[in-house]
């Protein structure tokens, strides 16, 4: 069976928070492509929420990734959010998965 777009786009974003809540690694990343991550990562998680709705699969993870994108830019609580986020999506996306492959 065929993976749905926004289940293949909840992993993608998800393992892209992740490596983002890496301490010192991710916030480095961040700060030496000057902040265009954080950009980058809120159009994506724009377009996994547009398929997300197209598709009846959680948005939760992608709204969070939305907040995240616009707040990470504080240390501390940017952290806490990338991580949050990176687990809310993972976990989204192996749900949708499995509920898919049933």
């Amino acid at each position: 069976m065929k993976m749905k777009t926004s289940v293949a786009l909840l992993w993608i974003t998800g393992l892209a928070e992740a490596f983002l809540a890496i301490p010192f690694i991710g916030g480095g990343f961040v700060i030496s492509a000057g902040y265009a991550p954080l950009g980058i990562m809120f159009v994506l998680h724009a377009i996994t929420l547009f398929f997300c709705f197209k598709e009846y699969s959680p948005k939760f993870g992608s709204i969070l990734g939305i907040i995240t994108s616009a707040l990470a830019w504080i240390p501390l609580i940017g952290w806490a959010l990338h991580l949050l986020t990176a687990i809310v999506l993972l976990l989204s996306a192996a749900m949708s998965g499995r509920s898919a492959r049933i």
